[in-house]
């Protein structure tokens, strides 16, 4: 996964090297804006106005669901993972344009999944006696599917989403025959938390690692499994990315964008209303990966409109400047936030009047976006 935007292998080879989309940073921008700004810590509003139905709905916008449903926190990690798939069209283009054989972009992919992987490990185990060895993270997720995902992005649109049905279907299927946990009855509960498919793969998987004690289950109950699902939802953006270095008009694919998208939607919360499958991100089931992958759509079809169609380039700039060095900002958020915190509180106090948490937020985020736009301006972007 890189920065740049890139291009599909099922394009002619003899393609011309795609032009950037400012749309697809932005979105990435938004998505990687959202995960930094965890730092304001939104749901101390709740402390602060504990009768505020505004201050509820706005705390709820920066928290997770317990178990099933969605709030726009939870849209973090399938966008992050759509918009890899987006950008794998206009790489494979991009490397083609320049005369890379397949043989030296499959070392590539191989490379960068190996590293995703780790840097998910790395980025779990700051701060721990010994290295974590846990696979559910954003970016170790990625990386264990991105090999798969190198490859499907040289087939036809037509196999992909074969392709894209038969790890819903198997899925489903897989976590539906497993046994119902003990006392349990309802469908619904092949998917409960801690006693599922994917936490029965983990405590068998994670053991085989070094670790201070018997790994039990995930305190989320996120699964290892996730990266199979996962690789739907990037395939849907490989999709999407395909149609954007179409001949279609960007009003075309606008419209495309939002058809999908209300499908996805229409069709995950379906299959949770009638039972089927229950809607739940902590698990990636398949309902997840249409309502999600929907919401995916929707804001690139939002982005896409707004900043590709009329050219409201400049008003995106702050997400931009985020958006074309994400794992960039995904590190920063992940290693700086307490130093930056910390030195904060050093030298001006420590932020004990109402609000005050939410003002050193405010502070930390500018400070992440300072550190950014300090790259940009510089042309220092992290790429792998």
């Amino acid at each position: 996964m890189s920065v740049s935007s890139r291009t599909n292998a099922a394009r002619p080879p003899e393609a011309a090297a795609p032009r950037r989309l400012a749309s697809l940073d932005a979105y990435r921008g938004f998505v990687m804006l959202l995960m930094m700004a965890e730092v304001l810590r939104l749901h101390l509003l709740t402390t602060y106005f504990p009768e505020s139905g505004w201050a509820a709905a706005i705390a709820a916008l920066q928290s997770h669901v317990p178990w099933e449903g969605c709030h726009l926190h939870d849209l973090i990690q399938p966008s992050f993972s759509f918009l890899v798939g987006v950008a794998l069209p206009f790489s494979l283009a991009s490397r083609l344009a320049r005369g890379e054989s397949t043989g030296r972009m499959a070392v590539h992919a191989v490379w960068r999944a190996v590293v995703l992987v780790l840097l998910g490990v790395f980025l779990r185990s700051v701060g721990e006696a010994n290295t974590n060895w846990t696979f559910e993270d954003t970016l170790t997720q990625i990386g264990l599917g991105y090999p798969f995902l190198f490859l499907l992005g040289f087939c036809r649109t037509r196999t992909q989403w074969i392709v894209f049905g038969i790890i819903l279907v198997g899925y489903w299927f897989a976590w539906a025959a497993y046994p119902l946990p003990p006392g349990a009855h309802e469908f619904a509960a092949h998917w409960n938390p801690g006693a599922n498919l994917g936490v029965a793969f983990d405590r068998w998987f994670l053991n085989l690692f070094p670790r201070e004690q018997p790994f039990v289950a995930n305190d989320g109950g996120y699964v290892t499994l996730n990266f199979i699902p996962t690789l739907g939802t990037m395939l849907l953006g490989v999709i999407a990315g395909e149609w954007l270095r179409s001949e279609r008009s960007e009003h075309e694919r606008v419209q495309m964008f939002l058809v999908m998208g209300l499908l996805g939607i229409a069709l995950g919360l379906a299959l949770h209303g009638f039972g089927i499958c229950p809607l739940v991100k902590r698990v990636w089931t398949p309902s997840w990966v249409l309502f999600s992958g929907g919401c995916c759509f929707v804001l690139l079809a939002a982005f896409h409109a707004v900043i590709d169609r009329r050219g409201y380039r400049s008003r995106a700039f702050p997400l931009i400047v985020v958006g074309t060095n994400s794992i960039a900002a995904y590190c920063i958020a992940e290693l700086m936030g307490h130093f930056i915190g910390s030195s904060l509180t050093t030298h001006f106090g420590g932020f004990h009047f109402i609000g005050g948490p939410i003002v050193k937020g405010v502070l930390i985020l500018l400070i992440y976006w300072l550190v950014l736009f300090w790259m940009f301006r510089r042309k220092l972007f992290l790429k792998i």
